[in-house]
């Protein structure tokens, strides 16, 4: 299955400060709703942004990096690793301005905010229009070295 070994495997999701940001969100709504109309209708608003927060959250932290012997995925597409070209570990500013001004209009984005690093990668299929993909991961590193079939250590 593998040709190179060459394996990763990250999942985006959200970070926990998130989680406790919409755990304070849906506790106010509760109350706010609970003074003036009362328990069930509190329980009720409460439990629909509940429920709203939690698809959100998993639908939107449930983006998926992977790389194996034969495909790179990211988020909802993949490609086969006979059509990558250069790979490109961004961190900081770089990872910052590949998303933003330094951004090709037609490049395949799978950007997190909450993600810092970024790796690019350019696409050589030419029935492609992306000219390169701009994937967020928090190990920039490892993955570019998992596209290029280099090993890396983890830190």
């Amino acid at each position: 299955m593998s040709t190179n070994g060459a394996t990763y495997r990250e999942r985006l999701s959200v970070p926990v400060s998130w989680w406790i940001i919409a755990t304070a969100l849906v506790i106010t709504l509760f109350v706010i709703v609970t003074v003036p109309v009362g328990t069930f209708a509190g329980a009720l608003v409460g439990g629909v942004a509940l429920l709203i927060l939690l698809l959100f959250f998993l639908q939107y932290g449930g983006a998926r990096v992977e790389v194996d012997g034969e495909q790179f995925r990211a988020g909802r597409a993949s490609i086969g690793r006979v059509h990558l070209g250069a790979v490109e570990a961004l961190t900081g500013d770089d990872a910052r301005h590949a998303f933003g001004r330094d951004c090709d209009p037609q490049a395949y984005l799978v950007l997190r905010s909450y993600v810092r690093g970024a790796v690019r990668v350019q696409i050589t299929d030419p029935g492609d229009p992306a000219p390169y993909w701009v994937v967020a991961t928090r190990h920039p590193e490892r993955l570019a070295a998992a596209l290029t079939g280099n090993s890396v250590t983890r830190s």
